[in-house]
């Protein structure tokens, strides 16, 4: 699979950090994925509703099935989102750019994850939508 699949193919996004801060690059990048047909579910304990979506703390709370675990959390929180990312048995994690971590990286190949780091999905999806 490489990343046009992964994003021809994928219908639920759950997005870890996303704020209802309309300045943060989280709704942004959310609200665009919305608006292209994805289902976006906010994954943020601080939050109780974004972009219309019942927000959930955790993705192990989220109730249907994830596509793509979309990480919008500094590389520390990293590893603990993959581990319920495999837990809950998303199809892939997708760090945003300036989000890299490794170790967690190979930890989610290593269970049949795919995995995107330090890329904006949005990016990847306008290049997808113009055919470039």
């Amino acid at each position: 699979m490489d990343i046009d699949e992964l994003l021809r193919t994928s219908k639920v996004i759950a997005v870890v950090g996303l704020s209802s801060n309309h300045f943060r690059p989280s709704y942004g990048v959310s609200e665009y994925m919305q608006q292209a047909g994805y289902r976006i579910i906010p994954v943020n304990p601080a939050e109780s509703e974004v972009l219309g979506e019942k927000c959930y703390p955790s993705l192990e709370e989220v109730p249907e099935k994830i596509d793509i675990v979309d990480v919008f959390r500094r590389p520390e929180f990293v590893p603990a989102i993959v581990g319920e990312a495999i837990a809950v048995g998303a199809r892939a994690v997708w760090m945003q750019e300036g989000v890299v971590h490794e170790e967690a990286a190979a930890k989610a190949r290593a269970a049949g994850l795919f995995v995107v780091m330090d890329r904006c999905i949005l990016k990847d999806h306008a290049r997808l939508r113009r055919g470039a």
